[in-house]
């Protein structure tokens, strides 16, 4: 009795488009007591027919299951890459937010050195450093304060010479002065002694000259 395909008598290239499932209960049919009275070879080949779309159907799922395979570890490696680059910019931010910090919390020497005032920087100041912007402003102040500290100290230094020299000069004519004291006195000595002689060698004339009575 020839092979009748009850599964896909209409369509038999349906057969060998069905899925995995189909074949093998397309398989379980053959062997079933439906095909007891069919024709063994039609059977066999039937069976045949059956197994290589079942073994082209397991290739074919095969290759899907590397191909997603290899999708996935192509996609993970994405991720990963990802998730890598994210921790190395969460850690950037985190770095970045703490030496923020920092910076906020540092400080600088300018913070304790006296400067000059806003309003004494605008006036005293030339054109060119002055700004809008704040912290360019706030480098000119303290640039400024250096250049103005800078001539103050060699003004102090022009001072302290000059006060010296005159230290110096006042040192030299109060030497010259107790020379001119001491031969004032020495003068006044020597005159004190010679009016003194002259006294006395005036004082034995005088004493001894008479005046004669007019008659």
């Amino acid at each position: 009795m020839p092979l009748v395909d009850t599964t896909n008598a209409a369509n038999p290239a349906q057969a060998y488009s069905s899925s995995p499932d189909a074949v093998v209960d397309s398989l379980k049919d053959l062997v079933s007591s439906a095909y007891l009275n069919h024709d063994a070879s039609s059977v066999q080949i039937r069976a045949g027919a059956l197994f290589a779309r079942l073994k082209a159907l397991n290739r074919a799922a095969n290759a899907a299951a590397r191909t997603h395979k290899q999708a996935t570890a192509e996609t993970r490696h994405d991720m990963d890459q990802t998730h890598l680059e994210l921790q190395n910019l969460l850690y950037e931010r985190r770095h970045l937010q703490r030496e923020i910090v920092k910076c906020k919390q540092y400080a600088s020497i300018y913070q304790e050195v006296p400067i000059y005032t806003l309003e004494e920087f605008v006036e005293r100041a030339p054109e060119e450093m002055r700004t809008d912007d704040e912290h360019t402003l706030m480098a000119n102040r303290i640039n400024f304060e250096l250049i103005e500290r800078q001539r103050l100290e060699q003004e102090l230094k022009r001072l302290t010479t000059l006060k010296e020299e005159m230290l110096k000069e006042g040192k030299v004519r109060l030497v010259t002065i107790e020379k001119l004291k001491g031969q004032v006195d020495e003068f006044l000595k020597h005159t004190t002694e010679v009016q003194t002689k002259v006294a006395d060698l005036i004082n034995p004339l005088t004493s001894g000259t008479s005046v004669t009575p007019t008659p």
